[in-house]
């Protein structure tokens, strides 16, 4: 049975199901008041959910369950450059080894599980990075994404709001920035298990694909009446099937009061199309939807300020979980979204 770490603005929400026939669920509610920027976890009996906050850095699953026999969180010691912990991955090889992203942009690798972390210098050194800047902080800039590459452990890609697409294939010992094709402003990089190579980009400036691990890049744009982009995911089943949320600009994309946003489905090498009525929010004061996938072909779940949605013939109808929603929810832009099943 499932269990989503939805992570908003403000808290994070813990939604297991407790009977996948009834679809009956239940809601836990953690660290709320931190500000909340990303959410990670390793899946199996070595299961750890780290979650960056803005101010408040980097939080972990403690080993024990709380009083309640609940997930509880314990804040990590770290010597990050900043408190705000913008990405987190952890490496599909081995889930010892975690990866967070900060602002200003730095990338540092934990080999134990997060007790320990090392800078892996040099991004900053790179030839745009006086380019580089987060139009609501243009002093600075940050990663907004990470991602290991599930054939190659040393092969990691990294997204700079806003600024460039990076690429190491040395585990962050050296970095290549801005290969042909790739996007400035990637917000969401995926990768494919089954696919060797393929990279996905949902970007402020479009959407982009890689075939040969972020070397070069396509950018199939036909259909995409929006290209604001911001979640990204495939099928587990299908590489070329890809569902992808986005927007007119970054205010119809975050803002609730004035929010206006889609999500788009393309399979093969059809065009983009618009998943209108089929069951998920979008449209006038809808934010950009977050998505995570299982290893079931076709499942996914979905997250935006109206609630949590899961489609299992890969959009074709979405249904909304029956979790805990308080309305006040309605006005928050998701900042992540992870799933695991727990059997």
């Amino acid at each position: 049975m499932p269990t989503t770490y939805a992570a908003l603005r403000d808290r994070l929400l813990v939604c297991t199901s407790t009977d996948i026939d009834s679809q009956e669920w239940t809601t836990t509610t953690r660290l709320e008041g931190r500000t909340l920027e990303c959410v990670a976890a390793s899946p199996g009996a070595s299961k750890r959910i780290f979650v960056g906050t803005f101010e408040d850095g980097l939080f972990r699953t403690r080993e024990s369950a709380d009083e309640r026999g609940g997930v509880s969180f314990e804040r990590l010691e770290t010597d990050f450059v900043s408190d705000a912990v913008m990405s987190l991955a952890i490496s599909p090889h081995d889930p010892d080894v975690v990866y967070a992203g900060t602002e200003p942009s730095r990338v540092y690798r934990s080999t134990d599980g997060g007790d320990s972390w090392t800078h892996l210098s040099g991004l900053i050194d790179l030839p745009s990075e006086d380019e580089w800047y987060f139009p609501p902080r243009p002093h600075t800039h940050h990663v907004r994404w990470l991602e290991v590459d599930p054939f190659d452990p040393d092969r990691l890609y990294v997204g700079v709001e806003a600024g460039a697409f990076v690429l190491s294939t040395d585990g962050g010992e050296t970095w290549q920035e801005r290969p042909e094709g790739s996007r400035r402003d990637n917000h969401t990089l995926a990768v494919h298990p089954d696919r060797n190579g393929r990279v996905y980009s949902a970007a402020g400036d479009g959407y982009a694909e890689s075939d040969d691990g972020g070397e070069s890049w396509h950018q199939p744009q036909d259909g995409l009446g929006h290209t604001y982009c911001w979640g990204v995911v495939p099928d587990a089943g299908d590489p070329d099937s890809v569902i992808l949320s986005s927007a007119g600009g970054a205010s119809s994309a975050h803002t609730a009061g004035r929010a206006e946003s889609y999500v788009y489905r393309r399979t093969g090498g059809d065009p983009w199309e618009r998943l209108d009525d089929r069951g998920l929010p979008m449209g006038d004061g809808v934010v950009r939807a977050v998505f995570d996938a299982t290893d079931e072909a076709g499942v996914v779940y979905g997250l935006n300020n109206r609630g949590l949605f899961v489609t299992e013939d890969f959009g074709g109808r979405w249904e909304p979980v029956d979790i805990d929603w308080d309305e006040g929810l309605e006005t928050q832009a998701p900042r992540g979204l992870v799933v695991l099943d727990d059997l």
